[in-house]
């Protein structure tokens, strides 16, 4: 397996959209397997309002083996703690 340290983009204020790209790209990249494959199993991103999720107002529902479901959790503990906040429309 990779190492377990990733590279993370520092724009705090991207998009829902920009979030899911960079997601899948660090999947692709430490995991392996096609970008296509990652954009299934991770799913949407969606913006949730600042006003009922003040500490992190975006959420994903991953789908896939329990492998892939674990990777993406594991990533998204750790994106969580440096993109809390998406912009919402």
């Amino acid at each position: 397996m990779a190492d377990a340290r990733l590279s993370i983009g520092t724009d705090p204020f991207m998009t829902a959209s920009e979030l899911q790209d960079m997601l899948v790209a660090a999947l692709a990249r430490r995991c392996g397997g096609t970008q296509r494959r990652w954009r299934l199993a991770l799913g949407p991103v969606r913006a949730l309002s600042i006003d009922t999720h003040p500490h992190c107002n975006w959420a994903v529902r991953p789908e896939g083996s329990a492998y892939e479901i674990a990777e993406i959790e594991a990533l998204l503990d750790r994106v969580r703690l440096t993109h809390p906040i998406v912009d919402t429309p």
